[in-house]
């Protein structure tokens, strides 16, 4: 069961299942092959197997960040990089 922190693409894996139920609402765990279907999202959990991949986005450009944004959750975070690029 651990959680993925990042958004990648699967580039090689072994049996690897994912409970994307955080994000979905779906409750079968979905099967993921660099071939087929190689996204993992941030927020998701592996329950079987195991693999590599490469980080594609982090924090409120993931797929999970962009909904804690839309939710405004993520208010904090956007306010302080608006400050970070305003000083420097």
């Amino acid at each position: 069961g651990d959680l993925l922190p990042a958004d990648g693409v699967l580039i090689q894996g072994n049996d690897l299942k994912i409970d994307e139920s955080a994000l979905t609402g779906e409750s079968d765990h979905v099967r993921k092959s660099a071939d087929k279907d190689p996204m993992l999202l941030s927020g998701t959990h592996v329950m079987e197997g195991s693999g590599k991949m490469v980080v594609t986005a982090v924090g409120v450009n993931s797929q999970s960040g962009i909904i804690f944004t839309l939710l405004g959750a993520g208010g904090e975070e956007e306010e302080e990089e608006k400050k970070e690029k305003k000083g420097g």
